[in-house]
């Protein structure tokens, strides 16, 4: 199946659907870096740097999904919250590739800051076009105008170009990533197909982990970790631990535990010594101060970021059982983003952070991909003929 990738990043999701058996015809992204990452690991002729509002779609036919993550910064807690009226909201262009190319699918990966009540209005509008790409606003309408009139619209009435849209927070530690990240994921299935989506369901609990730790051993035994540099329980902790024993007595939880730093990371040498492993450079100067305390190395990582005036230091250091710090390398943000090794991610320290940052996990979106792929497959050719709505 074929994709295009808009605002494609370092390609944390393509290489993820590329796993789950998509195809990329191109990449479009605005970054430099970002291209230069994606030509290192993919054909050069199908990575597009520029902007993307010129991007000429018409060359492509026959594109099955369009994937990407629209710029988050407009959105995320940790930026200008300016949503709609920021100048990088790029959704409006997500929506144009959709009614240009009119695929079977859609999948966009964005910030939970999406979700918040003050930008509820402008999500619902987002959903709402989504839903009907094809009907775009007067040059008269402001985006609240264009909503209400959507609103009206019934959606079993509508013969033109339309999709089922759903969305879904979602933790990546939950499927397998060990990183706590949390993304609004929406999928869109385009509605002649008559395919229904379903969220992948998640394999993986914190409690499981908490259990693997503090009743079996399991996790600790796992990694040759000695009783005595074994973590202990906080007081509040350990009541946990024991409710747990009274929920599941003898039985393990049915979930999978969430994976650690440790369970990522815990084969590499550490950077400080020589090594001839490609972008695992130690890099001085971590410390720790408020609000900025490092990941638990017995933890899956906090959300890897990267801000507007530079990487974050505290969501991209380890801390270790004895209260030290430093910094991740690039190699070991790649496991804790699930790129493969060899994987490049291209730039500075700082740059090839940023870029793993903003990444759709891989394992994650591997997961989704695949199925993704399962809800389109063996899509017969009478459903196909219905493509080519009016505009």
């Amino acid at each position: 199946m074929k994709t295009i990738e808009i605002f494609s990043g370092a390609g944390g999701l393509a290489k993820g659907l590329e796993l789950a058996g998509f195809s990329h015809k191109a990449f479009v992204e605005y970054n430099q870096d970002a291209c230069s990452s994606l030509r290192s690991n993919y054909s050069p002729d199908i990575v597009h740097e520029g902007d993307i509002r010129f991007f000429n779609y018409s060359l492509y036919d026959g594109i099955d999904v369009i994937a990407g993550g629209p710029p988050c910064q407009p959105f995320s807690l940790g930026g200008k919250h300016k949503g709609f009226n920021d100048a990088r909201d790029m959704f409006p262009q997500a929506i144009r590739a959709i009614d240009e190319l009119q695929p079977k699918a859609f999948i966009f990966e964005n910030v939970k800051g999406l979700l918040r009540s003050t930008f509820s209005e402008y999500f619902e509008y987002i959903i709402k076009r989504l839903t009907y790409p094809a009907l775009i606003k007067a040059n008269n309408d402001c985006w609240a105008d264009h909503l209400n009139k959507l609103r009206k619209i019934r959606y079993d009435a509508h013969s033109g170009l339309k999709y089922h849209v759903q969305f879904r927070l979602i933790n990546a530690a939950d499927y397998g990533v060990p990183q706590q990240r949390e993304r609004v994921f929406i999928v869109g299935i385009r509605s002649d197909l008559g395919r229904e989506w379903r969220f992948p369901v998640a394999e993986h609990s914190g409690e499981r982990l908490i259990w693997d730790k503090f009743v079996t051993g399991e996790y600790w035994d796992r990694h040759s970790v000695p009783a005595a540099k074994r973590e202990k329980p906080s007081l509040g902790l350990a009541k946990y631990v024991e409710k747990l024993k009274i929920n599941w007595g003898f039985l393990n939880p049915p979930s999978k535990p969430w994976k650690t730093i440790r369970d990522a990371i815990a084969d590499l040498p550490d950077p400080l010594y020589q090594h001839n492993l490609r972008d695992h450079e130690f890099r001085g100067g971590a410390r720790v101060y408020s609000g900025h305390t490092g990941s638990d190395y017995d933890m899956p990582a906090k959300t890897i970021k990267a801000g507007g005036h530079g990487v974050p230091g505290g969501e991209n250091m380890i801390r270790y059982r004895d209260g030290s710090v430093r910094y991740f390398t690039v190699l070991e943000a790649k496991r804790i983003q699930t790129f493969p090794d060899g994987y490049f991610v291209l730039g500075s320290w700082g740059e090839a952070m940023r870029q793993i940052g903003n990444a759709v996990p891989v394992k994650l979106s591997a997961i989704m991909g695949e199925a993704l792929r399962k809800t389109l497959k063996h899509i017969s050719s009478e459903r196909l003929s219905l493509v080519g709505f009016a505009r």
